[in-house]
């Protein structure tokens, strides 16, 4: 098991120029160097040199909202674009973004994907509002055809119950088979979780506020135990109340917390800590005690983060995007 690094880390932000005006709500970073980012507009960027310049990416013709994107290593990458019908799809590149092919097309008007991510480069989910009082979710296991989840073997979905496309950062992964979705829009927050890769479900109500425009926008896992998740209502930023929990049993139960500044869509660990880095469209906070106490970091708005995988610690890097094409590099020092 990881020894969790006790040392005093503070985040200081750099900001870098993207030569877009999108909205960015989705980021993965790859390497320090190799970091992909999407957003409206149809705008896919990469970087190779960690953000110093960026490469805007064609992927369509047609004007898309890519809110996620997931890249599984420096020249494989996923796009995910929200919207009614067939404007919700997936493509995938596999030459670092100079040709895409289109992998999911949805055709139910109904649906409306929200999210997805990836145990490795074949094994993937993604999650779309309820139908019907049914969850919607896709896997792959190829990493090619996706396919929905029975909704025999997922709980019963709450009226209007959705995940928010927010920042991408709905679902949380952990080793080669767990996952924890997040809702919201409903009566209730609740968090959906699968230990076998997305062939069995349980759910569990959380303590977070719910309704039309609040919920869970963001969970995050440190290990198969130890989680959190938080938003708030979008349309009140400056509000925090009941926008933040903890669990230490897997999300099977989910304790309340206080503390952040005021509405969040990402959150994420610093690898190999205790440390945690919330951010929204008013500012950042930051947690060195496994979420149970909170500090603001920063008043520039973001709405979504990655860590580099492999940068741990004091070494770790984290790349945060928001508002017309804003970017930002984030390294802790000592």
């Amino acid at each position: 098991m990881p020894v969790l690094s006790l040392i005093a880390l503070i985040p200081c932000w750099t900001s870098q120029q993207t030569g877009v005006t999108a909205r960015l709500r989705g980021i993965s970073a790859v390497s320090a160097h190799i970091v992909w980012a999407s957003g409206s507009s149809s705008t896919v960027l990469r970087t190779t040199d960690g953000g110093d310049t960026w490469q805007k990416l064609t992927v369509t013709s047609e004007q898309l909202d890519f809110r996620d994107v997931d890249a599984v290593d420096d020249r494989t990458a996923y796009v995910l674009s929200i919207g009614n019908g067939p404007a919700s799809r997936i493509y995938k590149t596999t030459d670092a973004g100079n040709t895409w092919e289109l992998q999911f097309k949805n055709e139910d008007p109904k649906a409306f994907y929200d999210a997805m991510a990836f145990w490795d480069a074949k094994h993937g989910i993604a999650v779309g509002d309820s139908i019907d009082g049914q969850f919607c979710i896709l896997t792959t296991v190829n990493g090619k055809d996706w396919h929905r989840v029975p909704p025999a073997s997922l709980p019963a979905a709450l009226e209007n119950e959705g995940a928010f496309a927010a920042s991408g950062s709905n679902i949380a992964l952990f080793g080669e088979s767990k996952a924890w979705i997040a809702t919201g829009a409903a009566a209730k927050s609740r968090v959906l979780r699968t230990h076998d890769r997305g062939h069995t479900w349980a759910i569990a109500d959380t303590p977070l506020k719910s309704g039309p425009s609040t919920g869970i926008f963001s969970v995050a896992f440190r290990d198969a135990k130890h989680g959190i998740v938080l938003g708030g209502d979008y349309t009140k930023e400056q509000i925090a109340l009941n926008n933040l929990a903890i669990t230490n049993d897997g999300g099977i139960t989910w304790r309340l917390i206080s503390g952040l500044s005021g509405y969040r869509s990402a959150v994420a660990y610093v690898p190999g800590t205790r440390k945690i880095v919330a951010v929204g469209p008013n500012g950042a906070d930051y947690s060195e005690d496994d979420g149970q106490s909170w500090t603001p970091v920063s008043r520039r708005g973001f709405d979504t983060l990655s860590f580099v995988p492999n940068k741990r610690g004091s070494n770790a890097i984290a790349f945060a995007a928001g508002m017309r094409g804003t970017m930002a590099k984030v390294r802790f020092m000592k």
